[in-house]
């Protein structure tokens, strides 16, 4: 097979998350082990970070990834969903897989295929972990595709876990309480290992510390060690002070990632690399700064409030839930702007009706569908946010809404494209 069929044998001869939704889901991690001991279980052969959380864990693994690769150390990155390439999903120092590694590696798992019968997601796992063990690197950082407890990436035993943050999203799978969700991802908690918490509510706090304790892992709350003493956003570029717990100095970053949500995470891969360093890691502050400077340049990452054009300014966003829209709505505030055009899509298994209860009515809104089954219908998010008086037209296509925003927009105006991953990986540039 070529590097085409190859792709579209993994994408339609395999259950897929983002065209079936929950039914893709393997409430287990037989399959992943299974895929491991058939390949040599390569998952044990180099050191990672395990990372999860509902949102804010691929902006995270993405900036610890770069500070890593600044201070010179051959770094995996795995993460989930891609935008427009499957390769996006694994790179090392910021290069993506290679796409003869795509093929070969399907190839020599397709005899196990039909016996095991793996998802896409539990394929792309096994792919990540082969040519990370095979290419010989110091460190891979692992972002969680869903939850934390049944997710494939957790076979691994890594040195350091981080859980971002909890909220409301995949309540059909992870349950319908913080709680429950938090025992998801407290799932990834292993025996002896460190765990960083970047923020924590009153809900999931127990379950974080009993779950630490039950497995005898150090426990530290980034939000307590790590105190953004100030920040500004200007321009669309943000600047953050940072103090740590028990030192004097503060520390003064400049991150390529410009949405004001990332000072929280900011603080969580700052607390990581900390870790790191009282481990014996040599990562000098100097590549701290280059590497949250650089972070996009460095890894690839796409979609985290990216700025493409100017005159209007289009703004790129994957927020798809309660929390990331709340995020994203006050970024706007903080932007200056005449008229807002939002052009959203978003998929069926998402609290749809909270989101749209949040959106301001004074923008002009163009509704589309992303190209995937899981997409809600342009027509019927149009009639759902109808009823919260967003008015807009709809578009079958998202590249034809931005299309339609740009004609309709002034050049002091602002375009946001959001709702969905799906979406915004349509128009990526």
């Amino acid at each position: 097979m070529n590097y085409a069929q190859t792709i579209d044998y993994l994408f339609t001869r395999l259950p897929m998350f983002s065209k079936q939704g929950a039914g893709a889901y393997k409430k287990d991690l037989h399959n992943i082990i299974e895929l491991e001991s058939a390949n040599g279980n390569p998952h044990t052969q180099f050191k990672s970070i395990h990372i999860a959380g509902t949102n804010g864990k691929g902006s995270t693994s993405h900036m610890i990834a770069a500070i890593l690769q600044e201070a010179g150390y051959k770094t995996g990155l795995y993460t989930s969903p891609h935008l427009k390439d499957f390769r996006e999903r694994i790179r090392i120092n910021g290069e993506m897989i290679p796409e003869s590694t795509v093929i070969s590696f399907t190839e020599k798992m397709r005899p196990f295929i039909p016996v095991i019968e793996p998802s896409f997601f539990e394929i792309s796992v096994a792919m990540a972990f082969d040519w990370f063990a095979s290419s010989e690197i110091d460190i891979a950082v692992i972002e969680v595709g869903l939850g934390g407890r049944l997710d494939s990436t957790n076979i691994i035993r890594p040195i350091l876990s981080v859980i971002t943050n909890i909220g409301y999203d995949h309540m059909n799978i992870l349950g319908d309480t913080l709680e429950k969700i938090a025992v998801e991802k407290a799932g990834i908690i292993k025996e002896s290992i460190p765990v960083i918490i970047g923020e924590v509510i009153p809900e999931t706090k127990e379950i974080f510390e009993e779950t630490a304790k039950e497995k005898n892992s150090p426990l530290f709350y980034a939000e307590k060690l790590q105190e953004v003493v100030n920040w500004q956003y200007e321009d669309h570029r943000l600047s953050i002070t940072v103090k740590e717990r028990g030192h004097d100095d503060a520390q003064h970053y400049y991150p390529e990632l410009s949405g004001f949500y990332q000072t929280k995470n900011i603080r969580t891969v700052l607390q990581s690399i900390r870790f790191l360093q009282q481990e014996g890691w040599h990562i000098e502050e100097k590549a701290i700064h280059n590497g949250l400077a650089n972070t996009r340049k460095l890894t690839g990452l796409h979609g985290r409030w990216e700025k493409i054009a100017d005159d209007p300014t289009i703004i790129l966003d994957v927020a798809h839930n309660v929390d990331g829209i709340k995020v994203i709505l006050n970024q706007l505030e903080l932007t200056s702007f005449t008229r807002l055009h939002i052009v959203i899509g978003m998929v069926k298994d998402k609290d749809v009706t909270k989101v749209l209860t949040m959106l301001p009515k004074n923008a002009i809104y163009y509704f589309t569908q992303a190209q995937i089954p899981r997409a809600m219908p342009a027509d019927r998010l149009q009639e759902m946010a109808d009823i919260f008086s967003l008015k807009g037209k709809i578009y079958n296509e998202v590249n034809l809404a931005l299309k339609a925003a740009k004609n309709a927009a002034s050049p002091k105006d602002l375009i946001l494209v959001s709702g969905s991953v799906y979406v915004v990986g349509e128009v990526i540039p």
